[in-house]
């Protein structure tokens, strides 16, 4: 179907810029990913190769992994952005290893952090898996 590969390419983009951006972030402004960071790029550098592979082959059966993988993504991710902006939650984030989840290296019209960035991405990915038709 030609909407499936509309859908999987623009699933496939947001995955690429969303871990570009991470990398941009990490490698070239130099900030130290936190625990909970690492966890939301495990959760997104394999729906790049995934939606390139389910683009590549065509196949429809894909978007069940990338569903999954940003639903947990999603969770995730509003977790850390809830560990960043609700002072109650921030105290108890004592068990992030090196880096304080709470720190916030960007903070854009004061809501605007690396989290909320990823569970924008996150968000759209897993929408866009919905509309997705099995062949």
């Amino acid at each position: 179907m030609k909407s499936n590969k509309l859908y999987m390419q623009m699933i496939f983009i947001v995955s690429l810029i969303a871990m570009l951006g991470s990398l941009y972030f990490s490698e070239i402004r130099l900030y130290e990913p936190c625990e909970m960071c690492w966890y939301q790029r495990i959760l997104m550098y394999p729906l790049v190769l995934l939606s390139f592979i389910g683009l590549i082959k065509n196949d429809a059966n894909v978007r069940i992994y990338v569903r999954a993988m940003s639903g947990i993504g999603i969770l995730v991710s509003t977790y850390h952005y809830a560990l960043q902006k609700i002072p109650a939650l921030g105290e108890s984030a004592n068990a992030c290893m090196g880096v304080s989840c709470t720190v916030q290296y960007i903070n854009w019209a004061g809501f605007i952090t690396i989290p909320l960035l990823a569970l924008t991405a996150f968000i759209i990915i897993f929408i866009l898996s919905f509309f997705i038709k099995k062949d």
